[in-house]
């Protein structure tokens, strides 16, 4: 059984269709589909259910996929072993949006200087569908708001930055005022359901706070955009890359106590180290400061 058909296989699950699955490996729709008749022929049964533009897994399909991601694992672990177990290697990283666009241009750049064999494959996500890819060992490692929960032995977490909580408004407030400003005007509300979310939620619990919310949302940027238009106001935290056009932007009272905390997570024992050592100490040297 030919690696490649594992990973067209896993393409087309991933992307939702052979034509997407055609453009991330580079192939044509025809090759993508022969690669899964190929497969579905030696394992004898149906891995697709196909439509008129997707493709969607059957439960055959479902039961294999983890062990196939393991297998196609492996072999790109051989092929770094073979290299050396050096820099020249590629990373699946996820991160949160605020990470990918506050964090990572530095990141990257700073990468390609010292490191330019290495590839860096991102995947954009919630904290929560990063860390599950991770657990699944769908990524070496990812930058995500820190678990509220006591993390398992095999993973190891690196604080990379701490994001105390702001208020962030059209008009100037005070920080003896933000309180009134919130019980007055329409409030866009950090998604309690996020874990990033769940520290705004908790500020206005102890505060004694009852907002008049307009919406829930878990897209930091959006929230901004939102304050800069006049739709409310919010608290959120301050994330790298967080601008102030449009609005004004100040600490709440023991802000600190209700920071956001990014962390570097990884397996405490990673299959690619190297690589994994270089990104880490890129990202402690100031470059998400």
């Amino acid at each position: 059984m030919d690696i490649r058909f594992l990973q067209s296989l896993v393409a087309t699950v991933e992307t939702g269709s052979i034509a997407a699955a055609a453009r991330r490996e580079k192939l044509t729709p025809a090759a993508v589909s022969q690669r899964i008749q190929s497969l579905e022929r030696a394992l004898g049964c149906i891995l697709l259910a196909r439509g008129a533009h997707s493709a969607q897994p059957t439960e055959a399909c479902l039961s294999l996929l983890p062990r196939a991601r393991l297998l196609i694992r492996e072999v790109e672990n051989l092929r770094y072993d073979v290299a050396g177990g050096g820099l020249a290697a590629e990373l699946k990283i996820g991160a949160i949006s605020t990470a990918l666009t506050g964090i990572f241009p530095e990141v990257l750049d700073e990468l390609s200087r010292r490191a330019p064999s290495l590839k860096l494959i991102l995947r954009p996500g919630s904290s929560l569908q990063l860390y599950e890819q991770l657990l699944a060992g769908e990524l070496d490692a990812a930058v995500l708001v820190e678990p509220p929960f006591l993390l398992p032995k095999g993973l190891a977490a690196y604080v990379i930055r701490r994001e105390p909580l702001v208020f962030i408004s059209r008009d100037a407030t005070e920080p003896d005022d933000i309180a009134e400003q919130i019980r007055q005007a329409p409030f866009i509300r950090y998604d309690p359901g996020s874990w990033g979310g769940r520290l705004s939620s908790q500020y206005l619990a102890d505060a004694g706070l009852d907002p008049d919310i307009r919406c829930d949302m878990d897209a930091l940027e959006t929230i901004a955009m939102l304050v800069a238009n006049g739709m409310g106001n919010s608290v959120v935290p301050a994330w790298q890359g967080l601008g102030r056009d449009g609005f004004c932007m100040v600490e709440v009272p023991d802000a600190a106590s209700y920071e956001r905390r990014i962390v570097f997570l990884h397996q405490r024992v990673p299959s690619r180290p190297t690589p994994l050592a270089l990104l880490k100490e890129i990202l402690s040297q100031g470059f998400t400061g």
